[in-house]
């Protein structure tokens, strides 16, 4: 069995969506929520949902080895970042070597980097005027966004869209094919 660490720093809908996807898999279980912020709401959800979680700080992720040693020691095999907002330090990356995927409110490679999450990229989508948007679910590389690409699942944005309605297009978006990728990947069909 996969045994998954969810990293998140907000409210966790997607963690939610996730956790509920798998919640009677016998290949995939969801055994840990990680977040960098105390007062995420995504740790209440995690007790909700009866699942482990755990809060480490910036310095926590970027200078020492003990997310990397914690996440060993619970015999993690695969990250999922939903909507985890720490740049993934080289130490991370080095112990879990394409086992670490993020999903991005974005088609990539545009709309990507330092800064660009939530509202900030369905502003710029709308500011730039696009005729699309969608997600973009990749593995997880020394750069923001620049990983390589999994799946991408796009949606129209219309002239007189906010950036609140591509929010919402987008949310669906990930709802409904982020659990889906990730079962993929796991069973080796990606």
């Amino acid at each position: 069995m996969h045994k998954i660490a969810i990293f998140a720093s907000g409210s966790g809908t997607n963690a939610e969506n996730i956790v509920n996807h798998f919640k009677n898999s016998k290949t995939v279980g969801i055994s840990l929520i990680v977040s960098n912020k105390k007062d995420a709401f995504v740790l209440e959800r995690a007790k909700k949902l009866e699942i482990e979680a755990v809060t480490f700080s910036k310095n926590d992720f970027e200078t020492t080895d003990n997310v990397v040693n914690f996440l060993q020691s619970r015999n993690i095999d695969f990250i999922i970042l939903a909507g985890f907002l720490l740049k993934v330090p080289a130490n991370l990356l080095k112990a879990f070597p394409y086992k670490i995927v993020n999903i991005h409110p974005a088609l990539l490679p545009k709309f990507g980097g330092k800064g660009m999450f939530g509202d900030n990229v369905h502003k710029a989508v709308v500011e730039s005027k696009e005729s699309e948007s969608g997600i973009t679910i990749h593995y997880i590389n020394e750069n923001y966004d620049e990983g390589d690409i999994i799946f991408q699942a796009k949606c129209p944005v219309l002239p007189n869209d906010t950036f609140q309605d591509v929010a919402k297009k987008v949310h669906i978006l990930e709802y409904t094919h982020f659990p889906i990728v990730i079962e993929k990947i796991l069973s080796g069909q990606d």
